[in-house]
């Protein structure tokens, strides 16, 4: 890694876009079909609304990095599309976003901003994705994350398998 700052700080930003890719389709793969609509109660979020506004901060993330400040005006979130075509928004924004990244273009905000702020919400969500899927009977495996092959640039589906599971 270079010992540049923008070029750690560029490289730190996409190794958590790869990150996010990991858990994320590990979060996604083999829910139950009836999952995207599981609900814990009242009022709370569904998965695919879940999911459906990680496509948002994605998005939203693009356009800051590339210097756009405005948040989308009509949030798709409140009318998820089905989870199939959430979860190809998903990975799409997530090439999206790496690619981005990779151009060498510089970030519109700082990349300090860009994780606390739509970064971190994502993996959050991720996090509440996979809590879901345990509330509903589908748990995902735990995993030993710091030995997780995670690669600058994998963004999509076809991630390596996990090094160590548990229960």
């Amino acid at each position: 890694m270079s010992s540049n700052t923008g070029d750690t700080n560029m490289s730190l930003l996409r190794h958590v876009v790869a990150t996010l890719a990991y858990r994320g389709a590990k979060t996604l793969k083999g829910a139950p079909p009836d999952f995207p609509a599981f609900a814990i109660a009242a009022g709370t979020r569904t998965p695919v609304q879940i999911l459906a506004h990680i496509g948002d901060l994605l998005e939203w993330m693009l356009r800051l990095a590339q210097g756009t400040r405005e948040w989308k005006a009509a949030w798709k979130a409140a009318r998820p599309s089905p989870w199939e075509d959430e979860t190809a928004r998903f990975l799409a924004s997530l090439r999206a976003l790496d690619d981005y990244l990779a151009s060498g273009a510089p970030l519109g905000f700082p990349a300090e901003t860009l994780f606390q702020g739509p970064l971190s919400d994502a993996l959050t969500h991720v996090g509440q994705i996979a809590m879901l899927r345990r509330l509903a009977g589908s748990p995902v495996r735990g995993e030993v994350m710091i030995r997780a092959d995670v690669v600058l640039g994998r963004v999509g589906p076809d991630q390596s398998p996990p090094f160590r599971e548990f229960d």
